[in-house]
């Protein structure tokens, strides 16, 4: 389902991200207009986001990655570390250091941090902090995206919505659910909700 285009600017914004999608839609061989009529969207808002003038929404950068038929992994790092392949597609094992997680920061402040070590096919693990009144989709509408969901709160709150439902997920706490049900997540409280998330993603 295309995203609805995002009007909302950022001063500041982290020029990474934005180059690293760059880069990400190049090696796909797709143009900035072919990725935006694929998201709905203008490939002007293609190119703000690609040089760092708007940072994308959670829901945009899936939607973004999603359409590049790339894991969300991909996001966090310019090129994978060629020694984490190595290792792991030998039968090793990876090893990623607390220091050496790598951070994107999205709209609203919302940040996501790399919890998987190197490269896992299928599956992104990472988890994310949400400010007080930040949301991981700015518009009114829900979203939805490829793969199967899976969060444990760590602290804070996060309230999810649902076409008819609304959740809200204190720590300790656990959902799931297919990314092609219709959902929104926000942070409704006063304090940052942390929490780790598992999106395992059929076979491309």
């Amino acid at each position: 389902m295309p995203a609805p285009d995002s009007t909302s600017a950022s001063i500041g914004a982290t020029p990474e991200v934005g180059g690293r999608l760059r880069a990400l839609r190049k090696s796909q061989g797709m143009s900035a207009r072919a990725l935006a009529e694929a998201l709905g969207i203008s490939a002007s808002a293609i190119s703000q986001i690609e040089r760092g003038v708007l940072q994308p929404s959670v829901s945009r950068l899936i939607a973004i990655t999603d359409a590049l038929a790339v894991p969300l992994a991909s996001v966090f790092d310019e090129q994978p570390d060629a020694a984490q392949e190595l290792s792991a597609t030998a039968g090793g094992f990876a090893m990623q250091r607390a220091e050496q997680a790598s951070v994107v920061v999205l709209e609203s402040g919302v940040t996501f941090r790399r919890l998987s070590p190197g490269q896992t096919p299928g599956v992104d693990y990472f988890e994310s902090t949400y400010p007080p009144g930040s949301t991981a989709h700015s518009e009114v509408e829900l979203f939805r995206h490829d793969g199967y969901e899976v969060g444990t709160m760590i602290s804070g709150e996060i309230t999810v919505d649902f076409e008819s439902e609304r959740v809200v997920l204190r720590a300790g706490d656990a959902i799931s659910y297919p990314c092609s049900r219709p959902h929104r997540l926000h942070n409704a409280g006063d304090v940052d909700a942390v929490a780790q998330w598992l999106i395992v993603h059929a076979p491309r």
